[in-house]
Parts: C-alpha cells; sequence; structure tokens
C-alpha cells in the first residue's frame, strides 16, 4: 500500500536571516556548521561543486511483518518506509535526481511508555512534511554534508514545534528527529554524487568538500578530509549478520504455529538457508538466568549445525537493547557465560549498548571493565559527537554506525571513531530495499568492517521483492556473504 504525498504546500523561501534566527543547536555537529553558515555558502557558492536544491517530495510505503520482531521487552510487527525524491542542480546548469529511503523505526527512535505505535508514528510523519518544506525552501549551495549540518537545528526546532502542536505526551527526542531526516539526507548524498557522476563516496575529498573534518570534529582533525576514513570504492565481501529476536524459535519444538511460506522458521533453518557464520542475539537485560538459557541454547544449535556443515569459525554479537539496570548486570552475565561456555564466550564480537541510553543521567555505567572483555559499542546514546565523546569517556570502546541516523552524521561519527582507535560496526533497523542496499554500501565503504545486519529478509521479505533483481548478490544469500564490490554506481547506488 502506498501513500503518495500529493499535497505540497506553496513554498515560502527561508532568507538567510531567518535561518541564523535559531534556537540553540544540542548538537556539536550542528553547532559548528551552524555558526559558520553563512561563510560556508558564500564560498560554496563560487564552487560548481556546491548543489542546489530544486525540489522534494516524498511519499510512504507500509508493510506487514511475517513474523514479529521482539526487542527490548516489545515486539515489532510492521514498518512505514519514507521515501524521499529531490531534484538539484549545480552551477553550469546540470542537474540530477536524489533518492533516500529509511523505515521510521519508531519503536526503537521514539519508545514511550505513555504514547501508542499509532501516535508516535503519527509524530514522526507530521516531522516528515515539516522536514520537507524546511529541506525544499533551502536555497543556498554547498556540500550535501553542509548542507545537512546548517539543516540539522531547523529540523530539531520543528520536532520540538510538533511536539507542542500535537500535544503529544512525550517530545520527539533527538534519535527520532535523526531518523526521519536520514531519508533526506541520503536524497542529497545521492543527487551530489549522480550530479558529478561519481559514487558518492569519491565526493568526499578536498575536491568536492568546503571544509578539512577539524571544521566539524575539532583541531585533531586539521588537514584531514573524509576520503582518509572512507574507502572510495567498496570492500568486495561482507559477512551478513542473522538477527534473533527474543521470541525468535531456536528449534522446531519453539515453533508455536507453522507460517509455511517457503522462508526458515528457526535459527537452525535460517543457517543453513543462508549459510550463516554471524549471528546476532537479542537478549532481555533484566533477566539474568533468562538471558543466559538463551545464549546457550543458541550456541549450542548453532555448534551442532556448524558441525554438521563443516564450519569451524563463527561469531555473536550481544544486543540487551540498553535494557541492563547497570553493568553490574553484564559483567556477571559475561563472566558465567564464560564459566559455562568458553568457547561460546570466545565467539562474542562485540556487546551493543547494554544500559540506558541516557548516558548523563547514568554517569555510573562506565563500561572500563567490560569494555576489557569484549568491545562495548554506543548505539543509541550516539546522536552527535558530543555524545560519541562522552560514551568514549565512559569506557564504551566501540561505536554502531547506522544509515537511519543519517549519511552526514555516520560518515562524520566513522572519521572520530577511527581517529580514537574505537571498534566499528554498522547495523540496520530492518532496513528494507533500498533503505538496506544504503546500509550495506555504508558498511562496505567503512575500512575494518566485515559484517552487516540484513534483518527485513527475515521480517518484511515483501518489501525486498521489488530489489532483488537489482541487487541478487544482497538480497539472495546463499554463502553468509553479501557480495558488494559492484556497490558503485552513481551517487548511493539505490536508484528509485
Amino acid at each position: 500500500m502506498t501513500d503518495k504525498n500529493q499535497r505540497r504546500p506553496k513554498r515560502q523561501q527561508v532568507s538567510r536571516r531567518e535561518f541564523l534566527r535559531v534556537a540553540p543547536v544540542t548538537s556539536l555537529l550542528a553547532s559548528v556548521a551552524f555558526r559558520s553558515w553563512g561563510n560556508t555558502f558564500h564560498t560554496s557558492a563560487t564552487r560548481p561543486a556546491g548543489i542546489r536544491i530544486d525540489d522534494v517530495s516524498y511519499d510512504y510505503e507500509e508493510f506487514r511483518y511475517r513474523t514479529p520482531y521482539k526487542f527490548g521487552g516489545k515486539e515489532v510487527d510492521r514498518t512505514t518506509i519514507l521515501n524521499v525524491r529531490c531534484v538539484v542542480h549545480i552551477a553550469n546548469g546540470r542537474s540530477a535526481h536524489g533518492f533516500g529511503s529509511m523505515t521510521m523505526g519508531n519503536v526503537w527512535s521514539f519508545p514511550s511508555e505513555r504514547m501508542s505505535y499509532d501516535r508516535t508514528l503519527e509524530a514522526m510523519m507530521a516531522l516528515a512534511e515539516r522536514m520537507r518544506k524546511i529541506t525544499a525552501d533551502f536555497k543556498e549551495a554547498g556540500h550535501s554534508i553542509d548542507i545537512n549540518g546548517a539543516l540539522e537545528p531547523e529540523y530539531l526546532k520543528a520536532a520540538e514545534e510538533v511536539s507542542r502542536r500535537l500535544q503529544l505526551e512525550d517530545a520527539i527526542p533527538k534519535l527520532c528527529t535523526l531518523v526521519t531526516a536520514s531519508a533526506f539526507d541520503a536524497a542529497l548524498h545521492d543527487a551530489f554524487g549522480k550530479v558529478h557522476g561519481l559514487t558518492s563516496y569519491r565526493t568526499y575529498g578536498r575536491d568536492f568538500m568546503i571544509h578539512d573534518l577539524s571544521y566539524y570534529l575539532g583541531p585533531e582533525f586539521k588537514g584531514e578530509y573524509l576520503d582518509r576514513y572512507v574507502l572510495t570504492a567498496p570492500s568486495a565481501l561482507l559477512a551478513l549478520y542473522h538477527s534473533v529476536g527474543a521470541s525468535d524459535a531456536i528449534e522446531d519444538s519453539d515453533i508455536k504455529k507453522r507460517l509455511n511460506d517457503g522462508l526458515p522458521e528457526t535459527l537452525s533453518g535460517w543457517i543453513r538457508y543462508n549459510g550463516l557464520t554471524h549471528i546476532k542475539i537479542k537478549l532481555d537485560g533484566n533477566d539474568l538466568d533468562w538471558d543466559l538459557v538463551r545464549i546457550l541454547r543458541i550456541d549450542r544449535t548453532t555448534t551442532e549445525v556448524q558441525a554438521q556443515r563443516g564450519m569451524k569459525t563463527w561469531g555473536y554479537s550481544l544486543d540487551f537493547n540498553e535494557r541492563c539496570p547497570n553493568v553490574g548486570y553484564l559483567l556477571e552475565f559475561l563472566r558465567r557465560l564464560k564459566e559455562k561456555t568458553p568457547a561460546g564466550f570466545e565467539r562474542i564480537r562485540y556487546v551493543e549498548q547494554p544500559t540506558a541510553r541516557d548516558l548523563e543521567k547514568h554517569r555510573e555505567n562506565t563500561m572500563h571493565e567490560a569494555a576489557k572483555l569484549r568491545p562495548v559499542v554506543i548505539d543509541e546514546s550516539l546522536t552527535g559527537l558530543d555524545r560519541l565523546m562522552l560514551a568514549r569517556e565512559m569506557g564504551y570502546s566501540g561505536v554502531a554506525l547506522k544509515a537511519c541516523k543519517g549519511q552526514s552524521q555516520a560518515l562524520l561519527m566513522a572519521a572520530a571513531a577511527q581517529k580514537y582507535k574505537m571498534f566499528l560496526c554498522v547495523q540496520d533497523l530492518t532496513c528494507p530495499g533500498a533503505s538496506l542496499v544504503h546500509s550495506v554500501g555504508l558498511a562496505a565503504h567503512m575500512p575494518g568492517v566485515t559484517a552487516v545486519e540484513a534483518n527485513a529478509r527475515e521480517y518484511v521479505p515483501r518489501a525486498n521483492k521489488a530489489w532483488e533483481e537489482k541487487f541478487p548478490e544482497i538480497f539472495r544469500v546463499k554463502d553468509g556473504i553479501l557480495r558488494t564490490a559492484n556497490l558503485n554506481g552513481p551517487g548511493l547506488g539505490a536508484v528509485a
């Protein structure tokens, strides 16, 4: 079902003076970009690299999950996908269309105990309409990263306005604003690459960017550009991370009602079907005994199936979805797990953010001791450079990059993480179709990243159907490997 955006209000161009009257910016990235906004775009106007936005439109797609995905104590059974299209031009008159797509992911990005799924989704959709107008009314020229840096404060202000207008019980959080904006940001990056006839990943050096990285990330990055931290050509192969939701069947005895839709219905079935070597395990975080039993069963089943397949090496990532009450829970879990299955413990590649996302309120949950055992990555908390620096201070040793937080942020956070020698991984938000191509492309251009999630094939395969023929090497996996060498077309590669 597709809901086309037919209502395009008459645009009212926003003046530069109006853009400069903004509320204080909560993101260090946004504040740096916005503080020198005038200089940025006066300079870029003299460069052929800068794009100007001519048009922005969007539509939605809605899909039901084939089976619910349980994480963080809640189940998700549907998705609403935001598709954004833009038209841009450069000084010589050449124009291009850009496309960006992202699942709204409101259960993850806008968790609320007082608001329903439909209520938080309504808020995101209202915010998307405001973002469309803000983006379309932006008439200065610049690099896509600088345009995003200038627009982010306006997006955040729009989130506050929508929260007041809809009288939301909980205000739209920054993470949710980033997720809503990510399709707009992706469309601009896509258009920037296409208007220059290049993959977007070849436009992050001094030939196209106005500023070096010190402008966004501080003096330590003086003289450096993103192409120092981003591969201009994609890696050839990535391992597929398979997610095991908290209610997913591990063995046949766990199946309550068979789907009989031709796809696997158990972990053991998925391992054989996709040739898996990487498994992401969703845990509860509030029940230590349940968490231990869960991972021990998964490890036992995986070991049996891999032995039958003749596989000797595989790995796990653990995701508590910030549900652990404190870091002591994680340390005790890891200690007991190592006692019960030393081999299973050694297979853990990293642990995703185990405790609450509000780091400021929970500074006692430092990860220094846990990070000595396994990399502990910041995920939900990562909404800007200031959060990365705080997480690093609190002992987090890794960063989870996600296309759903925006291409601009992902690239800058990747550069910062590499500078500070932090572990890098790339995850999705059960991204289907074009958003998966975007996410996989991001992972393929990150030095040191060897695996990526692709959860939609499990939970919402119908949303992938239209993309299987275009990218069979990503959507049809038989040996646990995504072949990514061809993700080097113009823009971000996901042609609408």
